[in-house]
């Protein structure tokens, strides 16, 4: 633009002013996207396996009725323990499934329920297992930390075991 002396400055105040509205709105959009890619990372992932409370997949897991599968990391383990009869297996390892049929004595039919922290990564890797064909996979959807499915595993004062790894 082009401005005379007294209001060149102005000019450029209106043309800083712009400048910044638009960085804003751009650094508003990032954040929206941000919080956006958060929330649906955050989503449990949709399945049709049965799921149990806390307080079931206990009774079950004392019961021998299920192996209960903690696939949480190391690291979670250690903040807050491991839910008592529950097998710590981390689904980051590779070896994963191989782990798992170990503790189900190499039946893929033998019931198996997954607990992470929020019903999250149980729910995502309920469906990766069923779709590898384990047949009898539950998910505890709560998780130990509690979520849109309710208080979870710690807040149900259900008992939990320090991890010895």
């Amino acid at each position: 633009m082009v401005y005379r002396d007294g209001d060149q400055e102005l000019g450029e105040v209106a043309q800083h002013t712009r400048r910044r509205l638009l960085l804003g709105l751009g650094g508003a959009g990032a954040l929206l996207l941000g919080s956006g890619i958060w929330w649906w990372r955050s989503q449990p992932a949709a399945h049709d396996q049965p799921r149990l409370t806390p307080a079931q997949a206990f009774a079950k897991a004392q019961s021998g009725e299920i192996t209960l599968v903690d696939i949480r990391t190391p690291r979670e383990w250690r903040l807050t323990g491991v839910a008592v009869g529950a097998v710590a297996i981390d689904m980051r390892r590779e070896d994963f499934l191989t782990a798992l049929e170990q503790h189900l004595g190499g039946r893929r039919d033998a019931p198996v329920a997954l607990i992470c922290a929020r019903g999250v990564r149980s729910a995502r890797m309920t469906r990766a297992l069923a779709a590898a064909g384990v047949v009898n996979v539950m998910d505890v959807p709560e998780g130990m930390l509690g979520s849109a499915s309710g208080p979870g595993w710690i807040a149900g004062n259900l008992p939990v075991a320090r991890w010895e790894g």
